[in-house]
């Protein structure tokens, strides 16, 4: 292991650093609907701006795995920190569609430039318990977004504008610039292990990595989709959808913080496949269901969805080490990508449907703009209550599929020999 002088110190910054991250989608996701209102967008417009920030995750995560080995991950994490202010900034002086479009996709290239950095500084700066460490520092993507949320919904109560609500992001952002600037930052594993790129990129064509990518798009989609669209799709259903969003987000920071007995006791390929299983029942059940019903879905979906990504990005890291910096971050790029992708679709979608449940020949637009209260927002409403669930069992089937496909990795994985750390292998231990 190398010697890191400040690994603890390292280990918070890179919390608080996505904690910014997710507080960019628990608050956008609390203040989808205001901006709706605002500036007359639709839900396809909306799907549209939401999506830009996943697309510039894996822009980043992507070209910043690839660079990072070369830079240093100090560098891709000042970048991070300008390109946050920027988008922050930019989005509370938004003045309508382009403007937020832009905001979001600043924002989502800095996301996915904190990932590009910090999944492999997490991995260096903890060989021996990767996926546990991971998890621990991925839990505090759903803590933002809990703190996100709550955020909106307090400060909604007493009336204080979405732009008030955008700006609290500014304090942990300084705060994690700050500190990283003071820090010293070891090398990526694959550099200290003298791992060659011709071996690294052996290993990211190799078919175990593949299947894993395939994975990943879709739990990404199963985690992420339905995290930021709840409040769109179920608002209508139920007067707390945004608490709904709060409750799973709750439950996947207490899991991940607990992620160490849990990932020993089943292993990362058991893990997986016990949280594609409740995954599928938390999303029938927020699909089927009504009333305070929908509070035991979310509870089991935060359940399901609460290892996904950690253990993923811990599962390759254990089991296919060589990839490195590069392989870690094109699993969050491709889940990133899916999930912009979905996001557009199930927008289009979403919208089909709710037009499909008025009356013939409606003008949606006109239902749309319709003031609260009138007739046409009364028929609206009842569209969207039909149209919101008819999106989540459509995409209850992507968890579903991937039982069957965690089952065949658990298999194949018991004849499987698990590799030597990186660093201890070549420090000859």
């Amino acid at each position: 292991m190398q010697n890191v002088p400040h690994r603890n110190h390292l280990f918070t910054a890179s919390c608080l650093a996505l904690l910014v991250t997710s507080l960019s989608f628990g608050i956008r996701a609390g203040i989808l609907n205001d901006l709706g209102v605002q500036y007359h967008l639709n839900a396809s417009e909306l799907g549209t701006i939401t999506a830009t920030a996943f697309w510039g995750f894996p822009l980043a995560i992507i070209i910043g795995g690839f660079i990072v080995d070369i830079i240093g991950m100090k560098k891709l994490l000042v970048l991070a920190f300008i390109l946050h202010l920027a988008g922050i900034l930019l989005t509370i002086f938004a003045g309508g569609y382009w403007t937020l479009f832009l905001s979001t996709l600043l924002i989502g290239i800095a996301n996915g430039t904190v990932e590009a950095a910090c999944n492999p500084l997490v991995a260096s700066l903890f060989p021996e318990n990767k996926t546990t460490k991971l998890n621990h520092f991925h839990l505090w993507f759903p803590a933002g977004i809990v703190i996100g949320t709550l955020i909106v919904f307090f400060l909604n109560k007493i009336g204080v504008s979405w732009q008030v609500e955008v700006a609290i992001m500014l304090i942990p952002t300084l705060i994690y610039g700050y500190l990283f600037s003071k820090l010293k930052f070891p090398v990526t594993e694959r550099v200290a292990a003298g791992v060659s790129n011709a071996e690294m990129y052996k290993s990211v064509l190799s078919g175990l990595f593949i299947f894993m990518i395939l994975c990943m798009f879709g739990t990404a989609i199963t985690e992420l989709f339905t995290g930021q669209w709840i409040d769109v799709l179920l608002k209508n259903v139920t007067d707390n959808a945004l608490l709904i969003l709060t409750l799973e987000t709750g439950v996947m920071v207490v899991g991940r913080a607990f992620a160490g007995p849990v990932v020993h006791r089943f292993s990362p390929q058991g893990v997986l496949l016990i949280s594609a299983i409740l995954a599928f029942l938390g999303l029938y059940m927020l699909g089927h269901t009504s009333g305070n019903t929908i509070f035991v879905g979310a509870l089991v979906f935060g359940m399901g969805v609460c290892y996904f990504w950690p253990t993923m990005i811990g599962f390759v890291s254990e089991n296919l080490p060589k990839t490195g910096a590069v392989g870690l971050n094109l699993m969050g790029g491709a889940g990133m990508f899916a999930v912009s992708v979905y996001m557009i679709f199930m927008g289009k979608h979403y919208d089909a449907l709710v037009a499909g449940k008025l009356p013939a020949g409606a003008d949606f637009r006109l239902y749309n703009e319709a003031p609260a209260g009138s007739d046409l927002a009364h028929v609206l409403s009842e569209a969207k209550k039909a149209a919101g669930p008819e999106v989540i069992n459509l995409t209850m089937m992507i968890p579903l599929v991937l039982i069957i496909v965690f089952a065949g990795l658990n298999i194949y994985m018991k004849g499987r020999k698990k590799p030597d750390l990186l660093v201890s292998a070549a420090a000859g231990h």
